[in-house]
């Protein structure tokens, strides 16, 4: 029995592999999930949909996808859109990031491919946001490219499939992957062959009790003939979950609250939210956002009342929120940061991170 480790491509048996691009392919056609963005070759829709499916899972993307192509329908639609709409389309999935990349790849896209997606691995790769991952995606699904897309799913097939023991956290585990993704897609359909890679992740090669029995690469697995598909893909532990204590403030002037826009850097850069700040140890509670509101947003306010508290969890922290009302006496004019006062009803104008939508609910 052959065990293939990272760098043994001159191992890979070629029957082996033409049975599992055969049999990977077959599974497909037959067992895929509908979704949206299969029943198109639309090279702007697929690039939309893999960004959107990036840390986000299918059944929450589908809404949104469908909510963000009815609004921006093509490339140069998105392209010419305020980034204040695009982030308001996102709000909710998170890694806003991914949004901003969206929206100036569209502004590349249009201004130097005339809005067409780029059709070649050297120039889709120049798109803002895009990576050797979705530019596989987009290549070979919309374009019929034999380009892999090796992403999460696919390293845990490849690592159980061809017994791969290095750490798929590292960024040379990735980079070999993505040559095994080379060595093995199929040429005569690498769409079907790169999107049943990423099903079978999903459906079936699942990170906890894979469905061994259902897979159609069961025969071709040397981590099942092993019976150590459970112990595969390795990966360091995930970095511990910091906690902060964080104090918001509603401040309310004449029936409006003040908001405000975040750095341009940073954690949920450039979105709206609410005045918060990190409690100050060894502080009383509430005092950290008054002397916030006082000395950095030039505002006079009343002593603050306790409302609630909320949580949000981010990739390595976890906020802990404790909202606090206040009454605003009189106001300075400050340069920074930008500021805002509205109504409630007027919020669904603006772009909110989830952590801050949280609470926003709770006050309407």
């Amino acid at each position: 029995m052959k065990v293939y480790k990272i760098g043994d491509y001159e191992k890979f048996d070629k029957i082996n592999i033409e049975n599992i691009q055969n049999h990977l392919i077959t599974w497909y056609e037959k067992n895929h999930r509908k979704l949206p963005w299969r029943e198109t070759s639309n090279p702007y829709y697929i690039w939309i949909s893999e960004v959107m499916l990036q840390q986000t899972r299918v059944d929450t993307v589908i809404p949104y996808f469908l909510r963000f192509i009815d609004k921006f329908p093509n490339i140069e639609s998105l392209a010419n859109a305020d980034e204040e709409e695009v982030l308001k389309m996102w709000e909710g999935l998170g890694y806003y990031s991914r949004a901003r990349n969206l929206h100036r790849g569209a502004k590349v896209i249009v201004k130097e491919y005339d809005g067409k997606m780029p059709d070649t691995l050297n120039e889709i790769k120049k798109i803002p946001g895009i990576g050797p991952y979705t530019a596989g995606a987009v290549l070979s699904i919309a374009y019929n490219e034999a380009v892999p897309a090796v992403d999460g799913n696919v390293m845990r097939v490849f690592s159980r499939l061809f017994y791969i023991k290095e750490d798929i956290g590292e960024n040379n585990t990735r980079k070999e992957m993505e040559k095994i993704g080379q060595m093995v897609i199929s040429q005569n359909n690498p769409s079907f062959f790169n999107q049943g890679l990423m099903e079978l992740g999903a459906l079936i090669c699942t990170p906890t009790s894979p469905k061994c029995i259902a897979c159609p690469l069961f025969m071709e697995c040397t981590a099942r003939k092993l019976i150590v598909q459970e112990t595969l893909p390795i990966k360091k532990k995930k970095i511990k979950v910091k906690s902060i204590e964080m104090e918001l403030a509603v401040l309310w002037k004449d029936k409006k609250i003040l908001i405000m826009k975040r750095p341009t850097e940073g954690l949920l850069a450039n979105l709206w939210a609410l005045p918060s700040v990190e409690r100050e140890k060894n502080t009383e509670e509430g005092k950290s956002i008054e002397l916030e509101l006082e000395e950095n947003y030039g505002m006079h306010i009343k002593k603050g009342k306790y409302l609630f508290e909320k949580q949000h969890v981010f990739t390595h922290r976890k906020w802990k929120m404790k909202v606090y009302a206040f009454e605003l006496i009189k106001e300075q004019k400050i340069d920074y940061p930008e500021i805002q006062w509205i109504s409630l009803e007027e919020i669904k104008k603006y772009a909110f991170p989830t952590a801050f939508m949280k609470v926003i609910k709770d006050i309407r």
